[in-house]
């Protein structure tokens, strides 16, 4: 077959029971697809294991947002090959947006992978797989297939407190930077329905908070009703404690999204909203459709409505043409907005582009000062906005063990990593999955420290 052309894939196909292990590079999309695919191979008969070392299967969900994923993953796959000298090597199967973009390329790089998969057809993995382990050239399914890929995926499987919901995917924004549009297709937004169903069954299932996610989540809108109708559908599910949304785009800050920060309860004090650049010049190349100005009155639009809400962003350095004056504008938007967290990365020019092919690309060992440059400042608002949260009686989402003996780790509405200590008395044991009330003690760049206070001790101060 050539590795270019399509599969037909008319019904699905079994195979032997595998063990297999998926391993995602990238955003919060790749790491729900990649829990997704694990659902698929469960329930085709496919067992996962916690190594590659010990996989039959092993999938390589990846980004291509950036030129070190890419390259990530053909690393990985020398090491795989590598690793199984002597023994059968696993079966590799390329997932995710690279896979997309350049999946005839993968077949010519590494002859060791025997699928190839996008984002908008893994839910014919297990099909793909049956047919690769039974022989033959390697399979590559690109489609952006006209069934709903949503509609043929199998029950969710709840792995904890907190859980992911795919409520939109693709993009029509088409910054001058980025892949997504060419890799995930258009903006697609799933049924209300369907996702109030979803989440009434996450929330049976253990969740306690949902995080609503999409390429340009705040983006969705179906059946007449827009992104802030679906925020209050979702946050009237009964028994769901918290509500997060990502990752948005300034341009679909609306009146009623801001407004539905004050409005639903359960709608946690946080928001991820990108910037990319401090500079508007900078941003107009970028084809953001936002400039500095509109940015900075969304956010205080948001801050009049919930005064103690955190911002996270995302920054991009070294973009072709920016200059000292551009990045300077950066670090003042840094300064201006306060940034509890942020996303940093130097541009990468990625093919097909129009950002790629533009004049002024930055030398390398300006991105990478000015990369340095950036961070520092950003680990200065971070302290100084956890520094502020000292004193505040709030509740903690635990996640985990922590690396200390008696030491537990959750998150509190901020999205701040916390730690508290196990209590000493026996039957105040705190388990995994709880909502604990805490007082937030200490502050460090990227984490706080709280002690656990008595049951109901927020609800009452509040």
């Amino acid at each position: 077959m050539n590795p270019e052309s399509q599969p037909e894939l008319p019904l699905p196909v079994s195979s032997p029971s595998s063990r297999y292990f998926v391993k995602s590079f990238g955003c919060q999309m790749n790491v729900h697809d990649a829990e997704r695919m694990g659902d698929l191979l469960d329930a085709a008969g496919h067992t996962a294991v916690d190594s590659p070392d010990n996989a039959d299967i092993v999938v390589l969900n990846t980004c291509h947002i950036r030129e070190k994923a890419t390259e990530k993953m053909f690393s990985d796959i020398g090491r795989l090959t590598k690793r199984a000298r002597g023994r059968t090597p696993p079966m590799i199967v390329a997932a995710g947006c690279v896979a997309q973009a350049e999946g005839a390329e993968i077949v010519r790089r590494s002859p060791e992978v025997g699928v190839v998969v996008g984002p908008l057809a893994y839910h014919r993995l297990p099909a793909l797989v049956a047919r690769a382990m039974a022989g033959g050239p390697a399979l590559v399914d690109t489609e952006m297939p006209a069934e709903p890929k949503f509609a043929s995926l199998p029950a969710r499987r709840q792995r904890g407190a907190s859980a992911f919901l795919t409520i939109q995917e693709g993009c029509d924004k088409f910054c001058s930077f980025c892949v997504v549009p060419y890799t995930r297709g258009p903006e697609l937004s799933r049924p209300a329905a369907a996702l109030v169903a979803e989440a009434e069954a996450l929330v049976a299932a253990g969740a306690v908070e949902i995080i609503l996610i999409g390429q340009n989540v705040n983006a969705w809108g179906a059946e007449g009703m827009h992104f802030a109708d679906l925020l209050k559908a979702i946050g009237a599910v009964p028994g769901l404690k918290r509500l997060r949304y990502t990752t948005s785009h300034p341009r679909d800050m609306n009146e009623a999204l801001i407004r539905a920060h004050a409005e639903i309860e359960v709608l946690m004090p946080y928001l991820h909203l990108p910037v990319q650049s401090g500079s508007s010049r900078i941003l107009k190349a970028m084809n953001r459709a936002h400039t500095r100005a509109s940015y900075l009155e969304t956010l205080r639009q948001l801050r009049e409505v919930r005064p103690d809400i955190a911002v996270s962003g995302d920054f991009i350095v070294g973009f072709p043409g920016e200059t000292e004056a551009d990045f300077a504008e950066t670090l003042s938007i840094v300064a201006e907005v306060g940034y509890a967290q942020a996303y940093c990365f130097k541009y990468s020019p990625r093919p097909g582009t129009p950002a790629a092919g533009m004049d002024g690309q930055v030398p390398e060992p300006e991105k990478e000062a000015r990369l340095a440059r950036l961070l520092a400042a950003l680990g200065e608002t971070s302290l100084a906005f956890n520094t502020t949260t000292i004193g505040r009686r709030t509740t903690l989402l635990i996640e985990r063990a922590g690396r200390k003996p008696g030491q537990l780790v959750g998150k509190t509405p901020w999205l701040q990593s916390a730690f508290i200590d196990q209590p000493a008395n026996p039957d105040s044991i705190i388990n995994t999955g709880e909502l604990v009330d805490i007082e937030i003690t200490h502050a460090f760049a990227n984490s706080v420290a709280a002690r656990v206070l008595r049951p109901g001790t927020v609800a009452a101060a509040a």
